[in-house]
């Protein structure tokens, strides 16, 4: 099996879980064939090497880098299949961190000059989750329940006991903290009620509290614990879009599912706040639990 055919093996095994089937495979196989297949499209899989993958990636790796993370993670993921079904072995010569970390450079943050938000690639996640995990305190459990909840930093942080609903698991977030004006629920996952019930018992009507008696977290507190952990330019408001990624190339529920689940609504949708509470609140648990099994098994 060369790389080429165990790629084609992976889209037919993988485009029926995917949201627009077509168009995905027409992105997946033009941007190998163009970035990959050259380089060791023909060659054995078992032969591909992190120099290979490399010299696939060097070329783009800063001119067209939002391409040639997608194009890693692609490759990864090919190579994870080819793992799996015994094609090869050893080690993936793809993966990000302790791997292609030490051949590529981090991408300057002048590349990332007019993107106000860098984000994760989701293929990264779980290896950050990871970490995240291993940390204690407020700061690393609102950086966590952010990213479960897909919420924007300021909502998080803001975030008061009074707003949980345990027995219905949603989180219902005022319209004054909303960038449309209108309140936002949000279903729990499983993930996400964890969190909350470490915080629970903390003190005060904040779920997230500060040292300071009476105050919340400082808004760049979820920023510092990201930077503790990833070392990198990323940013917490960047999950939102690790998510939408994330949704769009790895499940199939429907986009305004995944809209929904943004607090992304039109202006006159933005009027109605019982019809933003409750539209597709049952698929949108769906897809927050889904999202929430993603980042613990990443």
């Amino acid at each position: 099996m060369t790389f080429d055919d165990c790629r084609d093996a992976y889209l037919r095994a993988h485009e029926g879980s995917w949201r627009h089937p077509k168009r995905h495979r027409k992105e997946w196989a033009r941007t190998l064939f163009t970035y990959v297949t050259p380089v060791f499209g023909s060659i054995p899989v078992q032969d591909v090497d992190s120099a290979l993958v490399t010299k696939a990636l060097e070329p783009i790796w800063i001119n067209k880098y939002r391409t040639a993370i997608h194009i890693r993670g692609r490759i990864e993921m090919v190579l994870e299949w080819a793992t799996k079904n015994g094609f090869r072995t050893g080690e993936n010569p793809a993966r990000w961190r302790g791997c292609l970390d030490q051949l590529l450079p981090a991408v300057p943050k002048r590349i990332r000059k007019g993107e106000r938000h860098a984000a994760l690639p989701y293929d990264q996640l779980g290896r950050f989750m990871h970490d995240l995990r291993a940390r204690e305190g407020s700061s690393a459990a609102a950086l966590e329940f952010l990213i479960l909840t897909a919420a924007r930093p300021g909502q998080v942080i803001a975030a008061r006991w009074s707003e949980i609903d345990l027995t219905e698991q949603i989180w219902t977030i005022p319209a004054d903290r909303v960038k449309r004006g209108t309140e936002h629920c949000v279903p729990l996952s499983k993930s996400a009620l964890a969190v909350l019930k470490r915080m629970k018992g903390g003190g005060g009507d904040f779920v997230f509290p500060s040292r300071e008696a009476g105050k919340p977290l400082g808004l760049t507190a979820p920023l510092i614990m990201l930077k503790r952990v990833s070392g990198s330019d990323i940013t917490p408001e960047g999950f939102r879009r690790t998510f939408q990624d994330w949704a769009a190339e790895r499940t199939s529920f429907a986009r305004k599912t995944v809209e929904m689940a943004l607090a992304h609504v039109t202006r006159d949708e933005a009027n109605d706040a019982n019809n933003i509470r409750r539209s597709l609140l049952g698929e949108r648990r769906r897809l927050m639990d889904t999202w929430a099994d993603f980042c613990n098994d990443a």
